[in-house]
This record gives C-alpha cells, sequence and structure tokens, in this order.
C-alpha cells in the first residue's frame, strides 16, 4: 500500500460540482470559466500560427515576444519597470507558476501563512515542498485582512506569505494600505510573497487594483503570478506567467524546467501577437465584466439571497441563510445543482476550518447574457 504525500487530498470542489452539474444537466456557475469564446482575432492567430509551423517546444523562459508584451502592460498599467529576459516567466497555466514559486523558496520545516478561504491549490503546493500551512482567517464580514492575526501568525519559521486580489472566491480586493502594512510587518524578516493577481484587471466601479508590482518595498521580495486565461477568456489555454526579481526568477527557473518545461508554443505567439495588435483589451475587461456582475444583481434582486455586489473577480457570494439557514454549504450547492438546475461552490470548501454559521456560496457570473438570465430565474425561484 502507498504512503500519499497528500492523503488529506481528494477530488477538488472544483471538479465535484462540475462532475455534478454535467449529470443532472444543471447550468454550471461552479468552476470558474467563461461560456464564450476569446476575442476572435486571438482564436484566428492561434490558428494561423499551428498551420505556420510553429509547434516545437518554446524557450523555456517563454516566447522573448510574449515577455516583451508583458513588460509592455506591466508599464502601462503599473510604471513599473520589469525585464521581459530575466524578471518574467511564461508558465503553463498561473497554478503550476505558484507551484513552482513554493518549490523554489520553502524547505521542510518552514511556515507559509495563507488567508482562509483560499484558492485550493495552494496548501499542497506547500505540504509537497514539506513546508507547514499556517491558515489565517479573513475578516467574515467583509474578507478583508485582519493584521492583528496575521502579526500573531508570524514566527521564525514564517518563510513565505500568499496574498491574493482580486480575492478567489470572494472578491475582495486588498488595497495599498493592506500592502504598506504588510511590508513594515515583514521588512526585517527573511520572507517571500507570492501575489495571485491572476483577476488583476476584473476590478469594478471605478477602483484601481493595487498590485506588488508597484510596491517597492515588496516586489524584491515578491513572485506575482497573472493568467492570460482569465484575461483573455481561454483558461482552457493554461497560459499565465510569473513577474518575480532575477534572483528569485532564477531559482523558480530551476523548478519550472523540470515541472513543464516550456508553454504551447503557438498559444504563446497568438498571445504575443494579439497584445501588441489590442493593447486596449485589458482597459475594457472592467466594464465588460462589470455590466455582466450589474446585470446577474439585478437579476438576483428578486430573490432570497441576500449579498453585496462582488468589488473583483468574476464571482458573486451569495448568503442563503434566509432560505436554508440548517443547511450546510456543501449540502446546499448539492441540492440547489440537483433539485434547481444550478451549480455553485461552497465556500466552506476553500477554508482549512470552515467559518462557524457562514452560509455562503460562490457563482460564477462570466457568462452568456442569456446563461445569467436563465441561472437567475432558477435562483429567484428558491
Amino acid at each position: 500500500m502507498i504512503s500519499s504525500k497528500l492523503p488529506n487530498v481528494g477530488t477538488t470542489i472544483f471538479t465535484t460540482m462540475s462532475q455534478l452539474a454535467a449529470e443532472v444537466g444543471a447550468i454550471n456557475l461552479s468552476q470558474g470559466f467563461p461560456d464564450f469564446n476569446g476575442p476572435q482575432g486571438l482564436l484566428d492567430a492561434a490558428a494561423q500560427h499551428v498551420l505556420a509551423g510553429h509547434n516545437q517546444y518554446a524557450p523555456m523562459t517563454g516566447l522573448p515576444a510574449l515577455r516583451q508584451q508583458v513588460a509592455a502592460k506591466i508599464a502601462r498599467a503599473y510604471a513599473a519597470d520589469v525585464n521581459p529576459d530575466s524578471e518574467i516567466t511564461i508558465t503553463p497555466g498561473a497554478t503550476e507558476g505558484i507551484f513552482c514559486a513554493i518549490q523554489a523558496v520553502v524547505r521542510p520545516g518552514d511556515e507559509v501563512i495563507i488567508f482562509d478561504p483560499c484558492y485550493d491549490s495552494y496548501g499542497p503546493s506547500v505540504q509537497l515542498a514539506g513546508g507547514h500551512c499556517v491558515h489565517v482567517k479573513l475578516d467574515p464580514l467583509d474578507f478583508s485582512i485582519d493584521w492583528q492575526r496575521f502579526t500573531d501568525a508570524l514566527s521564525p519559521r514564517t518563510r513565505m506569505v500568499v496574498i491574493n486580489s482580486p480575492h478567489n472566491p470572494t472578491g475582495a480586493l486588498i488595497t495599498r494600505a493592506d500592502l504598506d502594512q504588510l511590508a513594515a510587518l515583514i521588512a526585517d524578516r527573511d520572507i517571500y510573497i507570492i501575489s495571485d493577481e491572476v483577476y488583476e484587471h476584473l476590478i469594478y466601479d471605478g477602483v484601481q487594483h493595487a498590485s506588488v508590482l508597484a510596491h517597492e518595498q515588496l516586489y524584491p521580495r515578491a513572485f506575482v503570478v497573472s493568467s492570460f486565461g482569465k484575461t483573455y477568456h481561454v483558461t482552457g489555454w493554461k497560459t499565465g506567467y510569473v513577474v518575480a526579481p532575477p534572483a528569485l526568477t532564477a531559482e523558480l527557473r530551476k523548478v519550472h524546467q523540470y515541472v513543464n518545461f516550456c508553454g504551447v508554443t503557438p498559444l504563446q505567439w497568438a498571445l504575443a501577437d494579439h497584445m501588441a495588435a489590442h493593447p486596449e483589451h485589458v482597459e475594457q475587461l472592467p466594464a465588460f465584466y462589470q455590466a455582466k456582475r450589474d446585470l446577474f444583481c439585478d437579476l438576483l434582486k428578486g430573490s432570497r439571497f441576500a449579498f453585496t455586489p462582488a468589488p473583483g473577480t468574476y464571482f458573486q457570494l451569495l448568503d442563503y441563510a434566509a432560505i436554508q439557514p440548517d443547511m450546510n454549504d456543501i449540502e446546499m450547492a448539492q441540492w440547489m445543482t440537483r433539485e434547481h438546475g444550478v451549480a455553485a461552490i461552497p465556500v466552506s470548501a476553500l477554508y482549512q476550518t470552515a467559518e462557524p454559521g457562514q452560509r455562503l456560496i460562490r457563482l460564477c457570473f462570466a457568462k452568456r447574457e442569456e446563461t445569467l438570465r436563465e441561472a437567475a430565474h432558477k435562483l429567484c425561484q428558491i
């Protein structure tokens, strides 16, 4: 009998709920992917590069043209100057980038602070590195960071802190003041940062993203991770990138080259072409997704769910306490999927220890208008 290195890990909640939705024919608002295509020009470029024969290995670090476009976008968005050769690495998905960053610096016995609820790849990645996760709960009302809890969690063994903004699953945002606070608290410690910013361009109501890329104290010790899949509506392309100072990038690449070596070549060419031709795409994203959020929330006003419109990401939390107060959120998500035809993610699945009394589910609004209208109609019948 094999002794598992991840004995407490099973099938992810995202896979479980998507499978259940498929089995019963429910509208899948659980797993975070659009039900519409990426930009036509991007798709055409991918086809052109496949047919042009760009189908062999890309450089381990990513195509130079794509790394240059990422550097140009960062300069425009954050007035930050990063070197495309020594600070940007293209990875086959943001999750692989996060995994490689953790393996690069976390050693057996090290502690890594993560904030609950959180994306479910963080913990297993730390465990496989021999580290130990220290879970710090976000404020249960607005999911902001409780800096006293964070301070209490620091120890001489703290090696890394993982932050995520805009935040999955809640949509909460980390502010510049939060980054300043984090910088002050770890200033005299040998602690590294992973800043998961895959939803960086999905922030609403005129708010600007506070990126670690633009923070002078934090960036020198940070791995900043983002996702082309989220930005260009092509999550199945599994293409992301990591930006880090040269010394950290060198360590990341030592791991990356033995995990996947490189990303898919024609997709990198297509992204480079499209970013060069349409730099305005990222500037248009907030309005594009805010319109979907506002439509979905407006349609749900007639429901019995309580909610506050998400400030970021393409996820909306709904509180069902007035509907099924005695049902935990896993039961609620399964019941909704089977009996009412809408699949959601139970938020407790993204905690180490569920928040007592919390009754929250997460739904994805990265969907066509007709999908949102049909889903909302079903939700309003509950």
